[in-house]
């Protein structure tokens, strides 16, 4: 049985824990927001048509922050086909995703939708093929209390009190040849530029989000960054990143190591960040927002037949289904982005319902978890206070995509009078035993350990057997002399909570 000593220093500290690291997605794609969300005719549904079984669902995920409406979506997208009353909004095409837009869900609706699940409003805005003025438009309407044109007419449309969203995001994927009015790193960095300055101009205290790459593998990232920056740093108060993992060729082990990868994603472009701060001499710090990031079998997808010469209403795609081992990987993805919140301070797992998602939902039917939600949700729960950099001793095994990997990674957070460990084993067939000195955080007991694993590390959670995956108690969990001892099932995440 492979063997792993973890050190947790109470002085190693990280940073805070950021509640916006819970953050999620929802873009107007395949079913995300109808029959995901909003479904008037499902028993579930409230006054406004949203399912309550999945706001239900969406507290018990944790999730602390929503981006809307998009992704691809919001290149096309007009902001003002989404308010006002709802037999006047008009029908308009996707050119994203090839499908129909409804505009029965705009910005007023969505924003309720989110007071039901507690969530915070992170709006983009279409610089792609629209530009300045209307996002100021968008900034007015959403934003200013009363006694303006936009103003008025958000509070003549049944919502009195201003949505006073705080972060917005210029765009999206800017560098990708699939996104409508796609640019280069120097067109980009201009608008983006002048969006920011004139956003700012109405009020200064708005935090931004500038489009990185849209990919570490893309041919622009790096320059794309640089130069982007180099237009826009002043103005701006975070640069993005989005990250998707799959199973490559049935190589399991180095996907249950693509943390690795994020790993790397994550420091060349705060490296690139920095060096451009450097050399303007500036004393601004630029954060990331990790806005999309999940496993996705984007390969599968584009051999399929769901986006297709059809225009169509809220068709099903991407609904990926997801195992054990991919719940293993969006844990350990989620603790990556804790060891990193001194500079991650806002991330979105993309997305929420339906599409490439941890609900999924069956229009006049049940809701459901998937693998995936379990690891989100409980983390969510679990991690307060600070985060701790583990020291990990432990085997390495070689991969074919990320080189040596350990067998174990983890992270810690702590709070007064309690702490959190998450571990990850990626051995594919052994268990590990493992143990971590939580002497310096000066804790007694173990208040819960949970373990996901499965014999199968391909089962699944579906509309026929929702409970087929579900964490279980991890009862070799055992706290002795400030010496947590714990076994670790072959491709599982844990949990252990301290008191």
């Amino acid at each position: 049985m492979p063997r792993a000593h973890i050190a947790l220093d109470r002085k190693a500290v990280v940073g805070p824990v950021r509640r916006r690291t819970f953050g999620s997605f929802v873009e107007h794609l395949g079913r995300c927001v109808y029959t995901g969300i909003h479904e008037p005719d499902h028993p579930t549904a409230n006054e406004d048509g949203f399912r309550t079984d999945v706001v239900e669902l969406v507290r018990e995920l944790g999730s602390t922050t929503v981006r809307y409406p998009g992704g691809n979506f919001v290149s096309g997208f007009r902001w003002e086909d989404s308010v006002g009353p709802r037999e006047h909004r008009p029908v308009r095409r996707d050119l994203s995703w090839h499908s129909l837009e409804s505009n029965q869900v705009g910005l007023d609706e969505f924003a309720r939708w989110l007071k039901l699940t507690g969530s915070e409003l992170m709006l983009a805005v279409n610089v792609a093929t629209r530009g300045i003025l209307p996002a100021l438009d968008l900034l007015e309407y959403a934003n200013h209390p009363s006694g303006t044109a936009l103003s008025d007419l958000r509070i003549a449309n049944g919502t009195p009190e201003p949505h006073d969203v705080r972060m917005w995001c210029l765009g999206n994927e800017m560098d990708g040849p699939w996104q409508t009015g796609f640019m280069t790193a120097d067109d980009y960095g201009k608008i983006a530029a002048r969006t920011a300055a004139a956003m700012k101009a109405a009020d200064r205290d708005l935090e931004l989000v500038v489009c990185g790459s849209s990919g570490s593998g893309m041919p622009t990232f790096g320059d794309w960054e640089r130069t982007v920056l180099e237009h826009c740093y002043d103005h701006v108060d975070y640069v993005s990143c989005h990250a998707y993992y799959q199973v490559h060729d049935g190589d399991l082990g180095s996907f249950l190591a693509s943390s690795l990868d994020m790993e790397f994603f994550i420091d060349t472009v705060l490296a690139t960040a920095d060096h451009v701060g450097h050399k303007r001499q500036s004393k601004k710090r630029m954060n990331i927002s990790f806005d999309e990031w999940n496993v996705w079998y984007l390969e599968e997808h584009k051999a399929s037949d769901e986006v297709n010469h059809e225009w169509r209403h809220a068709p099903r795609q991407l609904e990926d289904v997801y195992t054990v081992a991919d719940a293993v990987v969006v844990g350990n993805l989620l603790m990556t982005l804790l060891k990193r919140s001194d500079r991650v301070t806002s991330a979105s797992l993309a997305q929420l319902v339906n599409v490439i998602a941890p609900i999924m939902t069956e229009p006049g039917g049940p809701a459901w978890r998937q693998t995936t939600f379990h690891p989100f949700a409980i983390t969510s729960r679990l991690a307060s206070g600070e985060v701790l950099r583990p020291l990990v001793d432990a085997p390495t095994y070689p991969t074919a995509r990320h080189g040596e990997a350990p067998l174990v990674d983890a992270v810690a957070t702590v709070d007064d009078g309690r702490a959190a460990v998450f571990l990850v084993n990626r051995d594919l067939s052994e268990p590990a035993r493992v143990t971590v000195d939580v002497r310096s955080l000066g804790l007694s007991r173990v208040t819960e350990a949970l373990t996901l694993a499965d014999a199968d590390p391909y089962a699944q959670n579906t509309l026929a057997d929702p409970l087929r995956v579900v964490p279980a108690a991890n009862t070799s969990a055992v706290l002795a002399d400030g010496v947590l001892d714990v076994e670790l099932p072959p491709v599982s995440w844990t949990a252990i909570a301290l008191g």
